[in-house]
This record gives C-alpha cells, sequence and structure tokens, in this order.
C-alpha cells in the first residue's frame, strides 16, 4: 500500500503524543487538545498499511501568520515518502502565510534551502521547582479580564491568539497567573508533562514581573523538574533561568518563511511550546 496523508481527527490526537513521546519531546499532557482545537483542519497524518506513521501540525492563526510543529515520522519510515508527504501538506495549508518553525539545529542548512530564514535559537532550560512567598499583585487568570489578557499576549506573539488563550488558560493539569497592578504587567502558565513540568508562555513588563510569576508557577511544581524555554534574544529571560540554577538542555532555531516578526522580545521569558512557537 502506498503512503497517505490525511486530516487527523480529535481521538488521534494522543497518537501525536505518543510519536512526541517517542522523541523525547514531552508535551504537556494536554496540549494536544488545545492545539487541535486552535485550528482543527491544521492536523495531518501518514498512514501505511492502515498505520500511523507521523504527524504535523500547521496552525494557522490568522490569514497572514501561522506555525508549523508536532512534525514527526516514526524511525521505521524516514527514509520513506511520509516526512516529505507531511511537510508538503502543511506547507500548502499554509502557503498564504508567513511561517514560523523551530527547526532541528542540525538541520538549518536544510530548511533554508526550502526557503526559512533564521531568526534566532531557543534554549530549553531544565530545574526543579520551589517554593516561594507569592507576591500580593500575583492573581488567577480566571479572575482578571481576559480581553486584558489577550491584548498582552498580542505584544508578545505574531498574531492575535483568543481562541487557542481560551483552552491554553484553563486545561486541565496546569495553573495559569497574572501580575497584576492597575493593569496586565505580564502571565504565565504551568503545565504537568509526562515527564515534570513546562512553564509556558511566561510573558512579563521586565525582569522583576517574571521572577514573581515564576515563583508563582515554581510552586506548583516542588521539588519535581520543570522545563523553561527562552528565546536567545532576551539575555534577561537567560538572567532568570540562571538565577534559579536552572540548566540548559536542547536548543532549537526560530525561522520564518518570510520575515521575523515584530514583537516585544524582552517581555518574553518563555515561549508557550515548542511545537506552537
Amino acid at each position: 500500500m502506498e503512503y497517505l496523508v490525511r486530516n487527523m481527527e480529535l481521538a488521534e490526537i494522543e497518537i501525536a503524543n505518543y510519536l512526541a513521546y517517542k522523541e523525547g519531546w514531552n508535551p504537556g499532557k494536554s496540549d494536544g487538545i488545545v492545539i487541535y482545537n486552535t485550528d482543527k483542519n491544521g492536523f495531518f497524518i501518514a498512514e501505511h498499511n492502515n498505520q500511523v506513521v507521523g504527524c504535523i501540525s500547521a496552525v494557522k492563526y490568522s490569514i497572514d501568520y501561522g506555525f508549523i510543529g508536532f512534525y514527526i515520522v516514526d524511525n521505521e519510515h524516514r527514509k520513506s515518502p511520509a516526512g516529505l508527504m507531511l511537510a508538503l501538506k502543511a506547507l500548502c495549508y499554509l502557503k498564504d502565510c508567513n511561517i514560523g518553525i523551530n527547526g532541528i539545529i542540525s538541520k538549518i542548512k536544510k530548511y533554508e534551502k526550502i526557503g526559512f530564514k533564521l531568526a534566532y535559537k531557543n534554549f530549553r532550560y531544565q530545574g526543579v521547582g520551589g517554593f516561594y512567598k507569592i507576591n500580593n499583585k500575583i492573581f488567577k487568570t480566571s479572575v482578571i479580564d481576559f480581553n486584558e489578557i489577550c491584548e498582552y499576549d498580542r505584544n508578545c506573539f505574531p498574531a492575535e491568539r483568543r481562541s487557542f488563550l481560551e483552552g491554553w488558560l484553563n486545561m486541565v493539569n496546569s495553573s495559569a497567573y497574572v501580575y497584576y497592578d492597575r493593569k496586565v504587567c505580564g502571565y504565565g502558565v504551568i503545565r504537568a508533562c509526562k515527564n515534570g513540568f513546562k512553564i509556558g508562555p511566561l510573558f512579563a513588563d521586565n525582569f522583576t514581573i517574571a521572577e514573581e510569576i515564576f515563583k508563582a508557577l515554581s510552586n506548583k511544581a516542588v521539588d519535581e523538574l520543570i522545563f523553561l524555554d527562552i528565546p536567545e534574544v532576551n539575555p534577561y529571560a537567560t538572567d532568570l533561568a540562571k538565577k534559579y540554577e536552572m540548566k540548559k538542555i536542547f536548543e532549537t532555531a526560530r525561522m520564518y518563511s518570510e520575515y521575523e516578526p515584530m514583537i516585544d522580545y524582552f517581555k518574553v521569558f518563555g515561549i508557550t511550546t515548542f511545537e506552537l512557537g
């Protein structure tokens, strides 16, 4: 039987999670469902002999911006047409968009050959959650005007993502906090993964506010492994990770097909996910 690429059904998102776990990606336990619900038409799987052998996501946030992630082909089929077929399907779906990816460092040249341009690197830091005193300006996102959070998020992400945030701020196995001082000055989310917890996003006006949000999130993972993915273009994010004795364990290449979006990188202390940007 030839290889086939088709749209993914919601029930199949756990297959994508399984493939990700096999690769050591360790996504959050509820990430897949929230991402899928953001753009149901942008998830694809590759099959061979009625068996799923690969997957990819191509989330369209707006008419002119999308992000490709969850690009995985099972090891036994990496020399097959499955990988190319998935990539072409995702690129075709986002053909009118500026497309972002988090690429493997060793494959930067390969991505450049198909038109992607390196913007900067992202670094994954690993540490251990601790227990800290919570600042009295930290609140649960559920008690803050959702519109204000969306407006703040737009400064730190290339497109409005209201639909995504509705799910991300309220998913199971997670906690979300805002630093509020007459207005939203930052917010962050921590969610459970198969291995430890991931913080993301972590957006804040400055280092001090980012640290207060970080401590509130860390309290949800005392003595557990925590992970924080930061952009190298914000040195203050690196300072935060190092202050809490986190160690760099992995890196990716943030690349775009057209141009690097204009966002406030100095507010980005933690990206949302490697799969979503």
